[in-house]
């Protein structure tokens, strides 16, 4: 009954730009931290989280390029993606920590987008 929903993947060149949607639907109390997760050949890793405050983490290997951000009337969490490497491509998940009910929280994953940098 709770669901979180990706979009905005897409083939875009080296270089090139990238914004990343997830959107929280259901019936829940709140949202918590948020974050976004990739996994290419290797195991998931993440890339970047957003606290209920506004405070963000990065990948050191974003830092700089990606800004992490969200709109809590919206209940929607975005990725925006600059100055993007070959190394970039992979699949790209949103993860929440969902109060469901009150004093119940979930972790829950959406299904991922890809995105690819290709020259």
């Amino acid at each position: 009954q709770v669901q979180l929903v990706e979009s905005g993947g897409d083939l875009v060149q080296p270089g090139g730009s990238l914004r990343l949607s997830c959107a929280a639907s259901g019936s829940f109390v709140s949202i918590n931290n948020m974050g976004w997760y990739r996994q290419g050949p290797g195991q998931r890793e993440l890339v970047a989280a957003i606290t209920s405050g506004g405070r963000t983490n990065y990948a050191d290997s974003v830092k700089g390029r990606f800004t992490i951000s969200r709109d809590n009337a919206k209940n929607r969490v975005y990725l925006q993606m600059n100055s993007l490497k070959l190394e970039d491509t992979a699949v790209y998940y949103c993860n929440a920590y969902i109060e469901t009910i009150k004093d119940l929280t979930l972790e829950i994953w959406g299904l991922g987008t890809l995105v690819t940098v290709s020259s």
